[in-house]
């Protein structure tokens, strides 16, 4: 997958991605990152890319053209229409089932905005998506791209390596991932839960479970709400099945 970063920070964006995980997903093939810089496609010989407000207000504004023509030397190189994710405080709110569905696609642009925000005029021309990190406000969208871009790479196949890692992490399901521990069997007087060592698979992902739904209905009671919706009979006792009593003019047999 192709991530197309629209910034004005383009070396804050690439020493924010070229690390870790996603540098060696990078180095595989798995994933590629550019950030091009929206300034170089500005008529102003000082790079200037922003200008006042109509209807005055504080702050400056990103204007039209320079975003419009970044966008455009973009898209005319890749094999097919890019979907364009603006980064906005006033966007849906990223989740994961948003990253599953951005992992989908071969080529994704990514918009940051500055000062103000950005004419709308160039947004509805060619954003497909507006997507926001959370209810705050950051001084940019370079932070909130490398956020979804790290979070949209791990559902690629072969960037974790181990592809069950990400099936048990938390939201993955719906729910919250589940405690875990580590050596030593002991440590500050506290030990791990006996059931882990046990060796019967079976009991542990059944603890796991009850782990991760008993954590998120303390912790996010809104994801457990969702979530007993959708399984209303978990939990519930599975008694054994009633016999169905035969009709009264058929004999019984048995």
């Amino acid at each position: 997958m192709r991530f197309h970063v629209m910034t004005l920070f383009p070396d804050m964006v690439m020493q924010g991605l070229r690390t870790s995980i996603l540098l060696r997903a990078e180095e595989k093939g798995l994933v590629s990152f550019e950030a091009v810089n929206i300034r170089e496609y500005t008529d102003n010989k000082h790079g200037k890319v922003d200008d006042y407000t109509y209807g005055g207000g504080a702050g400056m504004l990103m204007q039209a053209q320079p975003v419009y023509d970044c966008w455009d030397s973009i898209q005319r190189r890749l094999p097919g229409k890019a979907r364009v994710v603006y980064l906005t405080p006033q966007g849906k709110v990223f989740s994961q089932q948003m990253a599953r569905d951005l992992a989908e696609e071969e080529d994704l642009i990514l918009l940051c905005g500055h000062y103000e925000g950005i004419d709308e005029r160039v947004l509805e021309e060619i954003v497909t998506d507006e997507i926001s990190i959370g209810d705050y406000v950051l001084t940019g969208g370079e932070l909130a791209a490398m956020v979804v871009i790290d979070a949209v790479s791990r559902m690629i196949p072969g960037v974790l390596g181990n592809h069950d890692s990400s099936d048990t992490e938390s939201h993955m399901h719906g729910l919250l991932e589940y405690p875990q521990y580590s050596r030593p069997e002991e440590w500050h007087g506290k030990k791990v839960p006996p059931i882990l060592l046990s060796g019967d698979h079976a009991k542990v992902d059944a603890w796991r479970m009850e782990q991760a739904v008993e954590r998120t209905r303390i912790r996010r009671p809104d994801l457990y709400a969702a979530f007993m919706e959708a399984n209303p009979d978990y939990g519930k006792p599975k008694g054994r099945k009633k016999r169905p009593r035969p009709a009264k003019d058929s004999p019984e047999t048995g």
